[in-house]
């Protein structure tokens, strides 16, 4: 593993190239530093962009190292914490990063990019953005789960957002306007699925008759295996973010 020199310091790192990156970045997590090269770099200019960035590196490393030895209190979104996506707790990755906006990615686990300008009390920060990031996936996830029934079952509501409910978890208006609790991001995708399928049934019929059960069969056959999980499960989705 190559070391950068600081002084009398050193401190390894992983040097990663991407034919996709556009610039160079380094970021840093609790006993490790990763250099993400271009491609076409040689060590010349490897070498040039770690002596631009030492100073940084060093101050990171250090105060990374400082509040994992002095914290008492564990925060609910550090590296190594558990968030929920989909029926599933996920792995979540926080590091320090020299760009200047935070950066939330998914890779089989949350990744969260710091700027140095996000200070040690970064809980309620790192909440927000993961908040966020899940309701932009799950806006995603609805609409083309609609555009799916649509296309099959000639389902289209006046208007389909995304929402932030109280109680319950869906709704269609008597106009064919459908909100979906965004919520439902925790529950795993069926259940999901389970719920605008539900949604979009009422714009064929409007009560919970009969015919109505007999129509989102036709549509989500085995629906109630989803609408048990989430009777079941209701009272605990998210709670990490709910409270946020």
């Amino acid at each position: 593993m190559p070391l950068l020199r600081i002084g009398r310091a050193e401190i390894p790192y992983e040097l990663r190239r991407s034919a996709t990156a556009s610039e160079r970045r380094i970021t840093v997590t609790p006993g490790c530093v990763e250099v993400l090269a271009l491609s076409t770099d040689d060590d010349a200019a490897i070498n040039s962009f770690l002596k631009r960035k030492r100073q940084w590196v060093f101050n990171t490393v250090r105060e990374m190292g400082r509040i994992t030895a002095e914290r008492h209190a564990v925060p609910r979104f550090i590296t190594g914490s558990k968030i929920p996506f989909r029926g599933r707790r996920m792995r979540l990755t926080v590091r320090r990063s020299d760009g200047e906006r935070i950066e939330t990615t998914y890779l089989n686990g949350f990744i969260v990019d710091l700027p140095s300008w996000a200070g040690d009390d970064t809980d309620q920060l790192i909440a927000i953005e993961l908040k966020l990031w899940l309701k932009r996936r799950v806006r995603r996830d609805v609409m083309e789960i609609a555009a799916g029934y649509k296309t099959r079952f000639g389902l289209a509501p006046r208007s389909l957002r995304v929402a932030d409910f109280a109680n319950g978890w869906g709704s269609c208006g008597p106009e064919g306007n459908i909100l979906i609790n965004w919520h439902l991001v925790f529950a795993p995708k069926k259940v999901l699925e389970y719920v605008v399928a539900h949604e979009l049934a009422h714009l064929r019929q409007r009560s919970h008759g009969p015919a109505f059960w007999d129509f989102l069969r036709t549509v989500v056959p085995n629906f109630e295996a989803s609408k048990a999980w989430l009777e079941a499960n209701q009272g605990s989705l998210g709670s990490e973010f709910l409270d946020s």
